[in-house]
């Protein structure tokens, strides 16, 4: 399917689908054997998942290197093993004592340059492994913390548990990795419940294609 070839392709990552389920749904009904994507998703994560086909997987690293914003949910309370619902939920603590102003303020201590510790729920590799595999086996997985940008933390609504944001934020940083941090900061612990990336550089998710919306070859 010529048409899509050498394409940089913008998909709206469906709830539940691995970045790798995307690229492999698209390389079988497209016929394009060479094709890519250019920064993972979590499956519990949607939004914006760029494709590059062809020669333009070239520029995978380009794309991936580009600032990210996200919006979601934190609820704060409460806390998982890999820090969003992929996991069991703990027994809620009280928050009573947390107000609207306490939120916004923990939220300015993570903004600027800071020392992130990633999930040990995720792809990064230990010893030749992914750290999930290793973790959901009740392996203990001891990652390094490392050097992350968060430009902007807004905290966008309060209601309790429920805490909405929109974050913007380089490459490498773990919005779950926010959601403990920022649970601990706050003393109630937090945990990941939504979560969509909206943007990477100047591409958008308001230009996104579902994948249904893909024109596939007649089967």
């Amino acid at each position: 399917m010529s048409e899509y070839l050498d394409r940089v392709l913008l998909i709206n990552k469906p709830l539940e689908w691995t970045s790798f389920d995307v690229v492999n749904k698209l390389r079988n009904k497209l016929k394009i054997k060479k094709i890519g994507h250019a920064g993972t998703l979590d499956p519990l994560a949607t939004g914006l998942l760029i494709l590059c086909t062809g020669k333009m997987t070239k520029r995978i690293d380009e794309y991936q290197a580009q600032e990210k914003e996200y919006t979601g949910t934190f609820v704060i309370g409460q806390t998982t093993p890999s820090y969003d619902l992929e996991t069991e939920v703990s027994a809620p603590n009280e928050i009573g004592h947390i107000t609207d102003d306490l939120i916004k303020q923990t939220a300015q201590k993570f903004t600027g340059t800071i020392q992130q510790i990633p999930p040990a729920h995720s792809a990064i590799k230990v010893d030749g492994k992914r750290a999930y595999a290793l973790a959901r086996k009740g392996e203990a997985v001891i990652l390094k913390p490392r050097e992350v940008l968060v430009s902007t933390f807004e905290i966008t609504e309060i209601a309790k548990p429920n805490v909405r944001f929109r974050i913007v934020c380089s490459k490498g940083t773990y919005i779950r990795s926010l959601a403990r941090d920022f649970g601990t900061e706050l003393g109630t612990g937090a945990y990941l419940a939504e979560l969509c990336r909206t943007r990477i550089g100047e591409f958008k998710l308001t230009d996104a294609q579902e994948l249904e919306q893909i024109n596939l070859e007649a089967k």
